[in-house]
C-alpha cells in the first residue's frame, strides 16, 4: 500500500506523470492518521511508520496543494469524506480514486467519477 512496490506507489508516480494530481492538508492530515491508526489496515498491508511518513510525503511532491475548498455536504454517513469531493471540485479534476466506501458508492458527483485503485491504473496504463 505505502511501499514502494505497492499500486499506491505505481499509481502516484504513473500519474504524476501523466496527470495533474491534487489533495488538501486536510486529506494529507486525514490519510496520515489513518495509515498510523487503522490497525485493520497494518493487518491486512504490511507497512512501517516511515513507509506511512515517506508515502505522505510523497503526496506533498507530487500533488498541488489546494488551498481553497468549496463548502460542500454530500455523504452523509461520514462527514469527513466531504473534504474529498470539495478538493476533486475545486481542483475541476476529473476522477476521485480511492477505496473508501461512501465514496465509490456515489460512483460519480457532477463530473468527477469515483474509482477503485485498480480501475484509474489500468486507465493510466491505457494512455500514452
Amino acid at each position: 500500500m505505502v511501499t514502494e512496490e505497492g499500486l499506491a506507489a505505481e499509481l502516484l508516480t504513473e500519474s504524476a506523470e501523466k496527470t495533474h494530481l491534487y489533495t488538501a492538508e486536510d486529506i494529507l492530515q486525514e490519510t496520515h492518521h489513518v495509515l498510523l491508526e487503522r490497525d485493520y489496515l497494518r493487518s491486512r498491508f504490511t507497512y512501517s511508520d516511515a513507509n506511512v511518513e515517506r508515502f505522505i510525503e510523497a503526496l506533498r511532491a507530487k500533488c498541488t496543494v489546494v488551498t481553497s475548498l468549496p463548502d460542500l455536504r454530500v455523504i452523509d454517513r461520514d462527514p469527513k469524506d466531504d473534504m474529498v469531493i470539495a478538493c476533486a471540485v475545486a481542483a475541476r479534476a476529473d476522477y476521485i480514486v480511492s477505496r473508501d466506501r461512501d465514496l465509490l458508492d456515489l460512483k460519480e458527483y457532477q463530473w468527477i467519477k469515483i474509482v477503485l485503485p485498480e480501475v484509474f491504473i489500468q486507465y493510466l496504463r491505457s494512455i500514452t
